[in-house]
């Protein structure tokens, strides 16, 4: 049996590496490949969407807009054309998810810092506190780096209007005060085509770690 085996030998040493080519060829072709779902406003929580729009199922962008960035620079949707970005809803004065969910930002800046196709937009929920001035002092502290990451303020019932309408991403605040609004730890992650193709929650790092897998595969889609 053995002077058979040896026989064969190169036969068999053939054969056994066709054998293990074959079977990767089976597994890459039978592995589901990766893929993002694009979410619109009837796949969102009803709580973060804009009555007006829940009913959307299909086509859903992100609206244009203007707001004013932490240099007081205008700030529009051709700042954010043919990009990937994270979109998120703060206040500087919040002390309880706001600092966290910062902190994980500066992570994503870091970890696109060379790639320019990749942006961070932070809409501050209370911009009759965050002035120009506020957002620059605190983009200074949180090592905010202007080209890559705009914190905005400007008309209140427009970044309300973004928040729920385009972004789904903020709870409706008080019902008796108009265009009050209660940000959520999501993150939204924005294709190059204005879609909504994800939500994170911005206070922990396992979905800060996914954030950044899942950047990476749209800027390679």
């Amino acid at each position: 049996m053995k002077s058979f085996f040896y026989k064969y030998r190169k036969f068999f040493g053939v054969l056994f590496v066709f054998s293990i080519i074959v079977i990767s060829l089976f597994y890459t072709a039978l592995k589901p490949k990766k893929s993002l779902p694009i979410y619109n406003p009837a796949d969102v929580n009803p709580e973060l969407v804009d009555t007006t729009v829940q009913y959307i199922a299909n086509k859903h962008r992100i609206a244009d807009f203007s707001f004013t960035n932490q240099n007081g620079k205008t700030i529009t949707q051709k700042d954010y054309e043919g990009k990937v970005y994270v979109a998120d809803f703060f206040f500087t004065t919040c002390g309880s998810i706001c600092p966290k969910m910062t902190t994980n930002l500066v992570d994503v800046q870091k970890a696109f810092l060379n790639n320019p196709k990749v942006k961070i937009l932070s809409f501050s929920v209370m911009p009759d506190v965050d002035s120009v001035s506020v957002l620059k002092e605190y983009a200074k502290i949180n090592g905010v780096i202007d080209s890559k990451w705009n914190l905005v303020t400007g008309d209140k019932k427009a970044i309300y209007t973004m928040a729920r309408k385009s972004y789904l991403a903020v709870k409706q605040g008080k019902p008796e005060e108009q265009y009050d609004m209660v940000h959520t730890e999501n993150f939204v992650l924005v294709d190059t085509k204005k879609r909504v193709r994800g939500f994170y929650d911005g206070t922990k790092k396992e979905d800060i770690q996914k954030l950044i897998e899942d950047i990476n595969f749209l800027c390679e889609e």
